[in-house]
């Protein structure tokens, strides 16, 4: 089955949706039915579906579909419009004719196989085991409705080889990542970092990460350079170095949770859903509507609404019109106003009919190149995906290379990414400019997300998705929930 839902062409209204990835509802408003009116809505005008609504989210990328499946779950009533008509927006899943036909690239080859055998991801991301991405789905139990598998390694590039991250102290000791004393030395710090507890003195060995300085907890084990940049880098997932100099507090913290997430499932810390990443969104869709939410693919709104003090209160889409307390959305639904370019991401989605080398025959994998290895600023990141995980067709590989543009020429960025790949099939790279919004939209009532960034990981597009719930209900999310596996369902 295809994960990502496509509607007909006329705008659809979903009511309900139950089960797993079948059994759906969807109702389509009939011509003649009779609509709500309201005092508001000017002569001429119609409401949108219901009229009145506590929320309106706009795109159903997966940080709109967390956020409307939990103000859903809250009780809040929620309208959610999508201008295309399938789930996902820029995060969503293709098939192997709608892949060449974004890019332009003609009809696929028949030796490639077909529609049924591809879910390709515009953006894929890998999800940490025990990341905050797994507890949002615990938490909403919409692991329910996924089936996920292991990645098979982690991988880091270094003096030009790519290598196994070692994450635990047995592995360390035979890592090629650095000599036999450097191995003693990161053997020692990876036990301390197994056993601290920040709200526990005794395990702190007169540390205080509070004030301690990253740099200086790795100069303090004795740790060379080259030792910090694929620690920080492959395992805490740092973009840039900046958080050597601050307090280690902080990454320590993400250094645990790559080291426990290892050690949950062996042979990498990520974890990928069966079908692609589409399943995620559609699946806190699936949530929303069970909680009364209303969605709506093939439907562009026209305009925003703002009442006399600049703050949202609905939208306009052709002569209908809906009432909200708030809007939230993605960038692309706002005026240029409201939102600030942030950079450009390139990516390049890579057919190949073979593994990539030099990662021990691991069919999927993630490669990370920190940025300094290739003279960048920017790590350049790669994963891997095949038939295991139902993305492609056997026999073909799917391998994808992003990073943050630094250069006039974006396919000279993500080079040194695919000169790890070996023979390429065919090539689809795309250029896209990153938003953020200008304000948190406590004054003005639009809620926005940021754009997603180009690490093959979710981990910093969690925090900007747990900002958002905290800045649109003002209160954190609960995340004490224990992620120790995703097959749990309480």
């Amino acid at each position: 089955p295809h994960p990502v839902a496509l509607a007909p062409a006329s705008p659809v209204i979903t009511r309900h949706l139950c089960g797993a990835r079948s059994q759906r509802k969807i109702a389509t408003m009939a011509e003649g039915d009779e609509k709500p009116t309201f005092d508001w809505l000017p002569e001429g005008m119609e409401s949108l579906a219901d009229g009145e609504y506590d929320a309106i989210v706009m795109g159903t990328g997966l940080k709109e579909c967390v956020i409307s499946g939990l103000l859903s779950v809250n009780g809040m009533k929620v309208l959610h419009l999508d201008r295309n008509g399938y789930y996902g927006a820029d995060c969503a899943s293709l098939n192997l004719t709608n892949l060449y036909k974004k890019f332009n690239a003609g009809e696929p080859p028949s030796e490639l196989g077909t529609n049924r055998d591809y879910n390709v991801d515009l953006i894929p991301k890998l999800i940490m085991a025990c990341g905050n991405l797994t507890k949002m789905l615990l938490h909403s139990k919409v692991t329910r409705y996924l089936d996920f598998k292991q990645i098979d390694g982690s991988y880091v590039y270094k003096g030009g080889k790519v290598l196994k991250v070692p994450a635990t102290p047995e592995e360390a000791l035979k890592s090629s990542l650095m000599g036999l004393f450097e191995k003693r030395r990161f053997r020692k710090f990876l036990i301390y970092i197994d056993q601290y507890e920040a709200d526990k003195p005794d395990t702190h060995q007169n540390r205080d990460l509070s004030k301690m300085t990253m740099r200086e907890l790795y100069n303090d084990f004795g740790l060379q350079p080259d030792t910090h940049e694929f620690i920080s880098h492959a395992m805490c997932l740092q973009l840039d170095d900046a958080h050597l100099d601050q307090p280690a507090a902080a990454t320590v913290k993400e250094l645990q949770v790559y080291c426990y997430s290892l050690a949950r499932y062996g042979t990498s810390p990520y974890i990928y859903p069966v079908y692609g990443l589409g399943g995620l969104p559609e699946g806190f869709s699936r949530l929303c509507a069970i909680h009364g939410g209303t969605f709506m693919l093939n439907r562009d709104i026209d305009e925003i609404l703002y009442d006399e003090s600049g703050a949202a209160n609905g939208v306009k889409a052709g002569n209908e019109m809906a009432k909200a307390k708030m809007v939230i959305g993605d960038p692309s639904y706002f005026p240029k106003d409201k939102v600030k370019a942030t950079g450009q991401v390139v990516r390049c989605i890579c057919l190949l009919n073979h593994p990539i080398p030099n990662v021990n025959k691991c069919e999927s994998v993630q490669i990370i190149i920190p940025g300094p290895q290739v003279g960048r600023k920017n790590d350049i990141f790669i994963c891997s995906l095949t038939k295991s995980h139902e993305v492609s067709a056997q026999g073909v590989y799917i391998a994808i290379v992003s990073t943050k543009v630094e250069k006039s020429q974006p396919e000279d960025d993500i080079a040194p990414g695919i000169a790890l790949l070996g023979h390429v099939m065919q090539k689809f790279t795309s250029v896209a400019t990153t938003y953020e919004p200008v304000a948190d939209g406590s004054s003005d009532k639009c809620f926005i997300s940021s754009s997603f960034d180009g690490t093959s990981h979710f981990e910093n597009d969690c925090d900007d998705m747990l900002s958002l719930y905290k800045r649109v209900t003002g209160k954190e999310l609960d995340m004490t929930i224990n992620a120790d596996s995703v097959e749990a369902d309480y």
